[in-house]
């Protein structure tokens, strides 16, 4: 059974319905023979990476950056995930109060240090979720736990 391991921080209300809403796609009836594993950033290890086919990453964007705990996350599994994990399909999503560009830029430039493959548009929102901004999570998670279904 393939694993998606999905690492977020998740410390607001808002952060929270982007992730219940990433989990309740991958997590959706269709989408079969896929485990889902969940993780908090401060707690996911580089052993959860390298036993996972597929990683859904989230995060608010503090101070025009992506969060502590996140930026902790992959600072941690960099390098012993550096060769073993090329080419592990990936997507993310990002809430911010006002912008989330630095934030992109930072995680776009680590997983492609990872050579991780995007395969799925990032999800980007700024101030209270949408309807179409939930919605766009549900896709995000479905569509990467999809793309792991034998």
């Amino acid at each position: 059974m393939a694993t998606l391991l999905i690492v977020h921080h998740t410390p607001s209300p808002h952060c929270q319905t982007l992730f219940e809403a990433v989990l309740a796609g991958a997590t959706a009836p269709e989408i079969e023979g896929v485990r889902v594993v969940r993780r908090a950033a401060l707690a996911a290890t580089a052993s959860d990476v390298l036993a996972a086919d597929a990683v859904l990453l989230g995060t608010p964007a503090n101070l025009g950056y992506m969060s502590g705990a996140l930026k902790h996350f992959l600072d941690q599994v960099y390098y012993p995930c550096l060769d073993t994990t090329r080419g592990r399909p990936f997507g993310y999503y990002v809430h911010g109060g006002s912008d989330v560009t630095g934030a992109v830029r930072a995680i776009e430039a680590i997983t492609t240090g990872l050579g991780w493959r995007r395969v799925a548009e990032p999800v980007l929102v700024t101030g209270e979720p949408t309807k179409a901004d939930t919605e766009a999570c549900w896709e995000l998670g479905a569509t990467v736990a999809a793309g792991l279904m034998e």
